[in-house]
């Protein structure tokens, strides 16, 4: 994977943020192209006060079951429903299940904890009817991809938390799940040489936290929450990646906690794989065995189990 090593990047903490996410769109949208035709349908969520921009993504024709919702990553920062369009695809495709993404608020305008309360309000109008009838919690599904993947965990905790019935089940692709800068996968990959850099990484979550400080115990940062109770979870480690260690440390805290999971440590891959569909077959059998988990657990409604680990060699 020599060639994914990168030059000198765009450093969009020096521009405003306006622009920033602007140049990041157009240099992100187009990774999308390729990605299988289906259904869509645009839609807009009532979230208490402002409205979400969302789309279902449709595979198969029918009526709506075990829906995912999708949250995107981007450091909570960037990110929207249209530069993760190819990735919602892919995984609709390969779930063969509608998959709902939303445009959560974004930080620094809107730190914690108003972009997870954002997604709690989209579980909550999936199970309601906004998808044209209710949809039991325990029928549906959600995943999501590096800060993506720190919504969704705290999403769970926040349900267990509130009492709330617990989704069937969750893929959580390279998440980020405390600031943590201290860890040998940021000191072997931190530099950027692989995309991501930890400099970036620490001012993503100084947005996200707002006045939380980085030794917050909230479920901004999750990994540090008591993480019994989850259903079962699908994660998967970029080998290349400075936030590997994050799924590696959250897995084995899954472990002593009693939840169910399997965790795919995947080398020579990079942060934000999942993008790069066209040219990695890795990011296909990331995205495969993350819809598969999700697919069983949906299927059988089983909440035990024992952990799991594996590696992915594709």
């Amino acid at each position: 994977m020599n060639r994914l090593r990168v030059g000198p990047q765009t450093d969009f903490k020096t521009m405003p943020i306006a622009e920033a996410r602007r140049q990041s769109d157009a240099a992100t949208i187009p990774w999308s192209d390729g990605a299988p035709e289906m259904r869509m349908r645009n839609l807009t969520v009532d979230a208490d006060g402002h409205e979400m921009r969302a789309r279902l993504y449709l595979p198969v024709e029918g009526p709506i079951v075990s829906p995912i919702l999708y949250i995107h990553g981007g450091g909570w920062t960037f990110g929207s429903i249209d530069t993760h369009d190819g990735t919602m695809r892919n995984l609709a495709e390969a779930a063969q299940r509608p998959v709902l993404g939303i445009d959560y608020r974004l930080a620094p305008e809107h730190p914690f904890p108003a972009p997870l309360d954002d997604v709690l309000t989209a579980i909550a109008f999936v199970e309601t009817g906004g998808l044209g009838t209710q949809i039991s919690a325990h029928d549906m599904a959600i995943a999501g991809d590096s800060a993506g993947a720190n919504l969704a965990l705290a999403a769970l905790l926040a349900r267990r938390d509130r009492r709330l019935p617990q989704l069937a089940s969750a893929a959580l692709f390279y998440g980020c799940y405390a600031p943590d800068f201290t860890t040998a996968s940021h000191a072997e990959f931190g530099d950027g040489a692989y995309l991501l850099t930890s400099v970036n990484m620490r001012w993503y979550w100084t947005n996200f936290l707002g006045r939380e400080g980085a030794d917050t115990t909230s479920l901004a940062a999750p990994v540090r929450s008591d993480l019994s109770g989850l259903p079962p979870l699908y994660l998967s480690a970029a080998g290349l990646d400075p936030l590997r260690d994050d799924t590696l440390q959250l897995a084995q805290k899954l472990a002593a906690s009693g939840v169910s999971f399997r965790c795919d440590h995947v080398p020579g891959v990079v942060h934000g794989c999942l993008r790069m569909t066209r040219e990695l077959d890795a990011a296909r059998t990331m995205i495969r065995a993350g819809a598969d988990f999700i697919v069983s657990q949906c299927n059988e409604k089983n909440l035990g189990g024992t952990q799991s680990w594996s590696a992915a060699n594709s």
